[in-house]
């Protein structure tokens, strides 16, 4: 008879739920929920393509370019914990990023994910913390010295470096990945403008760099941290198994290089960032410590190493599918030099360009930021909603659930920018007589370099890095894909390639 009772209660607490799920769930418009599950089963399904996917749910919904879904579908849970508003409208993004700023911070999750790796550095904090490295980052950002120190070390890379392993491929006939040399490019370049260290990754023979293996197996095991209830990756650090055993090694080693950075720099200042944020002082008036400078400089690698090389990678990988834009291109950066070195086409190519030349290639900066609206680097961002609200499309928005804004969504909708969104058409970023950069008028149809008060402070000198290592490749190279070779999204914080970018290379420089 007990046992009867017993059954009989929990049949009729089964019931109770079902039909509370079965309420909750009409009023979802994302991908299919399933009872104590949510949406778990599709995110795994699709774990492999969920920025394609992401996109895919939010064309289903017409114009809206919003849906909500959950991952843990129970009652007092259910607005909060794995409740998930996905957005890639306009309005909505302006919304979010600037009109109401402080209701949308990085948030506790995203804050909690994130501490082992990048602390309490700009891009893991909120409030008080955020704005003084903001506001110290800013100062830095609009001198004149960083811009030069950025063309000393690009033009350096360039010409000793990355020059060579070319002219070798070319010589050889080999194939050689070009996403992975733009990989060890901006590292060193941003290692460089950071902390004064040159890690020398783009070297002839390509050697294995530790603290640069580390800090891509420690980035990957963050991202999983995100895309999964909070209390999977909790318990595999508790007991040191799984991603989380691959984080802590990882983050041993790049805590080991950095320490060594922060204490050279202490002994020896430069121009870097590092040295730079050394005479600053923390929101209580105090020198940072060196933990949290280690922080500070690992968000900034995170932010000029990974977004500028797989930009560029998708950036070669379209020009190689259509020779008519590299043409323009070419044909740009010939009139461009022909103007500052003369004709002498010899004189073109003995040493990479200017950033002063660089800023003159309108179309080349049409052509990248064409490849960012549809490969943006960072294809997702995470909000925490701070106080119960209403987005301007009318979706209501609870309290301590989570926004996602779809980056890579943005430039693929038909109602944003047209019936040829696909398209790589880098003119549609030019004005009608096609000599000067014309960003859209709504400035949150385009967000890959963020918006509102974190609008990315390198985004000038990353067009700039970008501009001369492309002028670099395309002016003294034609690249051909190598015959087979599929190119997929790699899981990751940033949008890199899954298998590379092998190329083989044809030397164009006969002069």
């Amino acid at each position: 008879m007990e046992t009867l009772s017993i059954l009989s209660a929990i049949a009729g607490a089964i019931a109770l739920y079902l039909f509370w799920f079965y309420l909750t769930a009409q009023k979802l418009s994302g991908p299919k929920v399933w009872p104590f599950v949510g949406s778990l089963p599709a995110l795994i399904l699709n774990r492999q393509r969920i920025h394609d996917w992401m996109a895919s749910n939010l064309r289903a919904t017409g114009g809206s370019a919003t849906y909500q879904t959950c991952t843990i579908p129970f009652p007092f849970l259910f607005r909060k914990q794995g409740f998930f508003t996905v957005t890639c409208h306009p309005k909505n993004l302006e919304h979010i990023l600037r009109t109401k700023f402080d209701n949308y911070p990085k948030g506790p999750d995203w804050q909690a994910a994130f501490h082992d790796l990048l602390g309490q550095g700009i891009f893991n904090s909120d409030g008080d913390t955020w704005l003084i490295q903001r506001k110290t980052a800013a100062l830095e950002f609009t001198t004149r010295t960083l811009r030069q120190a950025m063309a000393r070390w690009v033009n350096h890379t360039i010409k000793t470096r990355l020059w060579c392993i070319l002219d070798k491929a070319a010589k050889d006939n080999t194939h050689v990945d070009l996403q992975d040399l733009l990989l060890r490019l901006t590292f060193d370049n941003i290692c460089g403008l950071t902390f004064g260290k040159d890690p020398e990754t783009l070297s002839p023979d390509l050697p294995d760099n530790p603290f640069a293996i580390a800090f891509d197996t420690a980035t990957e095991a963050t991202l999983q941290r995100l895309l999964y209830p909070g209390f999977i990756w909790r318990f595999e650090k508790l007991f040191c198994i799984g991603g989380e055993k691959k984080l802590k090694d990882s983050l041993q080693v790049v805590e080991n290089y950095m320490n060594d950075a922060v204490a050279a720099r202490k002994e020896s200042p430069s121009d870097d960032l590092l040295s730079r944020f050394l005479n600053k002082r923390d929101v209580d008036g105090k020198p940072f410590t060196s933990s949290v400078l280690q922080r500070i400089a690992l968000n900034f690698v995170l932010a000029g190493r990974d977004t500028s090389s797989v930009a560029l990678s998708w950036f070669f990988w379209l020009v190689m599918n259509h020779p008519e834009i590299e043409e323009k291109i070419i044909k740009e950066i010939s009139t461009v030099l022909k103007d500052t070195r003369g004709n002498d086409q010899k004189k073109w190519i003995e040493e990479p360009l200017e950033f002063d030349e660089a800023d003159r290639l309108v179309y080349l900066k049409a052509a990248l930021a064409e490849t960012l609206r549809l490969y943006p680097s960072v294809p997702e961002d995470f909000k925490y909603v701070v106080s119960d609200d209403v987005l301007p499309d009318g979706t209501f928005v609870p309290a301590g659930s989570t926004v996602t804004y779809s980056i890579y969504s943005v430039g693929r909708m038909k109602s944003i920018w047209g019936e040829d969104c696909m398209e790589f058409k880098p003119d549609r970023w030019l004005s009608a007589e096609g000599d000067r950069f014309e960003p859209p008028k709504d400035g949150y149809k385009f967000v890959a370099f963020n918006a509102g008060p974190r609008t990315c402070l390198g985004k000038d000198l990353a067009y700039l890095q970008m501009k001369s290592v492309a002028s670099a490749v395309l002016l003294r190279y034609r690249l051909l894909p190598v015959p087979g070779h599929r190119v997929d999204q790699k899981m990751s914080l940033t949008l890199f390639m899954k298998d590379g970018l092998p190329c083989v290379y044809e030397s164009t420089s006969a002069w």
